[in-house]
């Protein structure tokens, strides 16, 4: 299996702020496997820090938020790594439950982990059902959580959601694989009216069933998501797209984010998702 990501090209048609902050993207360096439980390392060549720079460059990103990824599991050595690589611009989302120690909760602090990471899918880390383990170690640490799993279930998980006293995000457009209703659009209103609850606009195309160009079953939500509260929207580009695993399969990165940025209902909205509310979030101490 081999692919060929695309690192440039012509630029996107949006031009991103001074400041913007890509919140969602994996990246990785030779000699840290993939652990039991995960996925395998992206196939081709790893998506390295180098690589992602050029990304960075062409689509015009200034920060970024790496995400430790499923194939490293609860092993941060990889994340580390690539922090370390990236220097200041970027901030790192971990993976802890209850059994984390103290000493390494300090380790990832120190080298610039801000946030704690709920993946209920197949190969996370760190499912739902931890999410009263996670919430009290990330609150007493001033990270933000971001939480991802199947919103067709959001209905259902609102109330214990909506108990979370910290700042969260709603992953991935909310992830509602059997798509949008009624219900499920309000109660992600009624969660972020809550005050604590934000919601991420990344990787339209793993949950999508109509798919390229528009994502228009996922473009539905996000379009209300960003009218009905501007002010608690982030962004990512979900680099490398690691759903992709042939080249033909991978996205071109401009085309999708002019695609998703066109969601936002004025430049101010969008001005806020880029800049404003990811430097609140991941770059100001809380």
């Amino acid at each position: 299996m081999t692919i060929e990501r695309k690192l440039t090209g012509p630029k996107p048609q949006t031009s991103l702020p001074k400041g913007t902050v890509d919140t969602q993207m994996h990246m990785y360096l030779p000699g840290y496997p993939s652990i039991d439980g995960g996925p395998p390392n992206p196939p081709g060549d790893l998506p390295t820090p180098d690589q992602y720079r050029k990304v960075m460059e062409w689509l015009g990103i200034d920060r970024v938020v790496v995400t430790q990824g499923n194939a490293q599991q609860k092993d941060h050595g990889n994340l580390l790594a690539c922090l370390a690589e990236m220097g200041d611009v970027a901030h790192g989302i971990g993976c802890i439950d209850g059994d984390t120690s103290e000493a390494e909760l300090d380790r990832l602090a120190e080298a610039g982990v801000v946030g704690a990471r709920i993946m209920d899918l197949p190969g996370g880390a760190v499912p739902l059902s931890k999410l009263d383990e996670v919430a009290p170690r990330a609150k007493a640490r001033g990270w933000v959580m971001t939480v991802q799993f199947d919103g067709s279930r959001i209905e259902e998980e609102e109330a214990r959601l909506a108990r979370l006293d910290q700042p969260w995000i709603l992953d991935h457009h909310a992830k509602i694989f059997d798509g949008p209703t009624p219900g499920r659009k309000a109660a992600i209103k009624r969660l972020l009216d809550g005050g604590n609850c934000w919601f991420k606009f990344a990787g339209c195309y793993e949950s999508s069933t109509v798919g390229a160009p528009g994502y228009d079953d996922v473009a539905e939500v996000a379009r209300e998501m960003a009218a009905h509260a501007p002010e608690r929207i982030v962004w990512g580009t979900n680099w490398p797209h690691n759903m992709a695993k042939t080249t033909d399969d991978y996205p071109d990165d401009a085309a999708l984010l002019d695609t998703v940025l066109s969601w936002f209902p004025s430049d101010a909205a969008r001005h806020a998702a880029l800049v404003e509310n990811p430097d609140d979030l991941f770059f100001r101490p809380r």
